[in-house]
């Protein structure tokens, strides 16, 4: 896997760069700002870019404009957004605009190595990863949805857990239910959601697009 880092903080970029290449992934460039990342991302064509959000030079959300433009020209690029901070705006619109290849980690609750680089992995090769705390705060934005607002507080705990990236035998272990139970409620979403009869993966993209989905 070929990896392009982005973060203004040069001790932070110099460990991730190390880290990751101890696990044998390829380091294809780095950047300190938005401008640098994009152009890198152009360059290099990684397989993932790893973002800050807040970076030079407004240290505000120059990382996750970023991002969202390498999402747009770029989209077989997969983007891991790694912060300290969730900005529910742009988050959901990163999150919104694709069916895969997206992540949202917090720095601070990142506490195992081997499975934040599997994280990246699964990422790279399509897959979601959204940290709890993230999917926590995006929920209480959109607290007014009305479709949100038909369902009960567990098919809501479910579709947290799909946003998160697990599948049906991840959500049973998560909540210590059986996958029947697991595939009861998310029946019951679809339903709630209005989602058609289209086959079940994509019911359950548009299931997460739907939670996400900013509301400001």
């Amino acid at each position: 896997m070929r990896v392009v880092i982005a973060e203004d903080s040069v001790l932070l970029r110099t460990g991730l760069v190390r880290l990751l290449q101890d696990e044998g992934i390829e380091v294809a460039g780095e950047a300190g700002d938005g401008e640098e990342l994009v152009a890198a991302a152009r360059e290099h064509r990684p397989d993932l870019c790893l973002v800050d959000v807040r970076m030079p030079p407004g240290f505000s959300e120059e990382g996750m404009r970023a991002a969202l433009e390498i999402r747009r020209t770029l989209p077989e690029v997969a983007v891991v957004m790694f912060s300290q901070h969730v900005v529910s705006r742009y988050a959901a619109e990163l999150l919104g605009s694709g069916a895969g290849k997206i992540g949202y980690l917090l720095k601070d609750r990142v506490v195992d190595v081997d499975q934040f680089v599997e994280t990246l992995h699964r990422v790279a090769g399509g897959g979601t990863a959204i940290d709890p705390e993230v999917v926590a705060q995006l929920l209480t934005r959109n607290r007014n949805d009305d479709k949100l607002g038909q369902l009960s507080p567990r098919e809501l705990e479910v579709l947290s857990l799909m946003a998160q990236g697990l599948n049906n035998s991840g959500i049973a272990a998560r909540l210590v239910v059986t996958e029947r139970a697991v595939e009861k409620h998310i029946r019951g979403i679809f339903i709630k959601l209005d989602l058609g009869q289209d086959d079940f993966e994509h019911r359950r993209v548009l299931a997460v697009l739907e939670y996400l989905k900013n509301h400001s």
